[in-house]
């Protein structure tokens, strides 16, 4: 749902308002015609036992029961605490319903520590006594750390979009969750009441009240950020009462040195670490030699980190989660395979439509994620056994779902088999800065999450956000300069932090060699950035 330059000639991740697409309202692509034998061959037909022509990594349970969830785990093995009332937040519950199972387990030491982290989020939430003092030292004259309280606190800043937004409060969770640290949320207008709390008894948003105002003024320049503060030699960080942490991408070496581990024995001292990026750093925090014993125990899975730390923070509101459900059912529902396609197109990086159509569908057809069409046959009428394949298209302009509605719509399949192509929306350009611009994202990043398979582009944090909440390892649309493939598909959900420090940041104290060939590896979609491997 988005199409935003990369400033400065640097690469900028997608994201917000969305990198492919931008909203639940019910637009239906496919001609009506078509529709009616969609809906009689689904309705009517026989059940047909499970078939992958060439084994694409489908996994679809066929046309879903919502009547009969047994088979569905709504806490999903202990990730998600009971401790709600599910009418506040539908999504919690529901999406098990919706997604298909995970494939991945999660330790019982995650669980337990995540048990940990909700009673120390509700003893040190906002509006406590605990939190109260805490903040009071912001307000002080003195604004030193020796007068702070036993809370500690990260406040998260948004910056770019819905998939920035969504993959940095999952960066600045585990940041905060590995040094007893509470997370905190500042929330701007266009942000308010998109997702439901995730932690019992508690709030994460900052409240307004909050002793230091605009947070949006915190960036490069700003004397109180880390790198600024190491630059100019300042010898009492570990004193003051908030640091500055500026890790957008657009960051600078002094910036980076916050992943080094003698910084973040520095930083654990400080009581208020305001945070601003854009990027899932987590990667660099598995490279710091103190965190590796926790991190093996949090992850033995090191492939599924994003997975469930997003499974576990990002839940719809109900308004969000209203608009998936209408149009997962209206349109998606009883097909017997699901296809996600997430389209980004870069300004800074342009490609003619009709190249960037033909890569899509050599993408689709060539990892038979979709069938061939028959070049002498004109579509047919279907029969109650049809199989039906749904494609759900995101981006900002409907062009690319038109020509593959096209493609399926003049001429019969190869397999026989019916596709259905459909785009939520169309918004022309990403409104970041607009709250129901927002909510039309998020929506279609849960539609997309909902898929059996899913195709993606390079660098989208748009496409990272639906394959990590999906469990999905997506085919990367890849940018031509990469490979003559026109996709590959990535070993795991994880996404890519694309602008990572350099190992030798930090001078041999942090981000060594051994550590690298341990826990990462480059990315599909970016030589440069890296990215968690088993």
């Amino acid at each position: 749902m988005e199409r935003e330059s990369v400033s400065r000639s640097l690469k900028r991740p997608c994201g917000g308002g969305g990198c492919g697409g931008g909203g639940a309202v019910a637009r239906l692509l496919l001609p009506a015609a078509v529709l009616v034998l969609i809906w009689v061959g689904t309705y009517l037909r026989l059940a047909l036992p499970e078939t992958h022509p060439g084994g694409a990594a489908f996994r679809s349970s066929g046309p879903k029961n919502y009547s009969s969830s047994s088979s569905a785990d709504p806490l999903l093995g202990g990730l998600l605490s009971p401790d709600f009332e599910a009418s506040t937040c539908l999504s919690r519950y529901q999406a098990a319903i919706y997604r298909n199972p995970s494939p991945y387990s999660h330790s019982a030491y995650l669980l337990s520590r995540l048990r940990e982290y909700e009673a120390l989020h509700r003893k040190c939430a906002p509006h406590t006594a605990l939190y109260n003092r805490s903040a009071a030292v912001l307000s002080s004259a003195a604004g030193n750390a020796s007068a702070a309280s036993e809370c500690q606190y990260v406040v998260w800043i948004p910056h770019n979009g819905i998939g920035n937004r969504v993959i940095t409060i999952v960066s600045a969770f585990l940041y905060a969750l590995l040094n007893n640290k509470v997370l905190l949320l500042y929330i701007p207008d266009d942000f308010t009441d998109l997702l439901c709390e995730p932690f019992p008894g508690a709030t994460w948003a900052l409240p307004a009240d909050f002793p230091i105002r605009d947070l949006f003024r915190f960036d490069t320049e700003s004397p109180e950020s880390f790198g600024n503060l190491l630059k100019s030699k300042s010898t009492s960080i570990d004193s003051r009462s908030y640091v500055y942490l500026h890790l957008p991408w657009y960051y600078g070496d002094w910036d980076k040195r916050f992943f080094c581990e003698d910084s973040q024995r520095t930083l654990r001292k400080v009581p208020w670490l305001l945070l601003k990026s854009d990027h899932y750093f987590v990667p660099s925090l598995f490279l710091v030699p103190e965190y590796a014993d926790e991190l093996r125990q949090l992850f033995p899975e090191r492939s599924a980190v994003f997975h469930h730390l997003v499974r576990y923070l990002i839940h719809p509101s109900n308004e969000v989660w209203g608009r998936v459900t209408r149009y997962y059912r209206a349109y998606l529902e009883k097909a017997d395979e699901r296809v996600g396609v997430q389209i980004r197109v870069f300004d800074n990086f342009p490609i003619p439509f009709e190249k960037m159509l033909e890569q899509i569908m050599s993408c689709l057809m060539g990892e038979r994620l979709l069938p061939k069409v028959d070049e002498k046959n004109a579509a047919a009428a279907t029969s109650v056994d049809t199989k039906v394949k749904a494609v759900l298209v995101t981006y900002l302009k409907p062009g690319y779902s038109e020509k593959i509605r096209d493609v399926y719509y003049r001429r019969a399949t190869t397999t026989g088999e019916v596709v259905g192509v459909f785009q939520p929306s169309h918004e022309e350009s990403q409104r970041t800065d607009h709250r129901d611009h927002n909510v039309k994202a998020l929506a279609e990043i849960e539609l997309l999450s909902l898929s059996d398979a899913l195709v993606t582009t390079a660098w989208s944090t748009f496409g990272y956000v639906a394959q990590g909440l999906g469990g999905l390892r997506p085919w990367i649309l890849l940018r031509q300069t990469q490979s003559h493939d026109a996709c590959r598909q990535a070993a795991s959900p994880e996404p890519c932090y694309l602008m990572p420090p350099r190992p030798e940041q930090c001078f041999g104290d942090g981000g060594g060699g051994h550590a690298i060939l341990r826990n990462v590896r480059r990315c599909e979609d970016e030589g440069g950035g890296i990215k968690l491997f088993d």
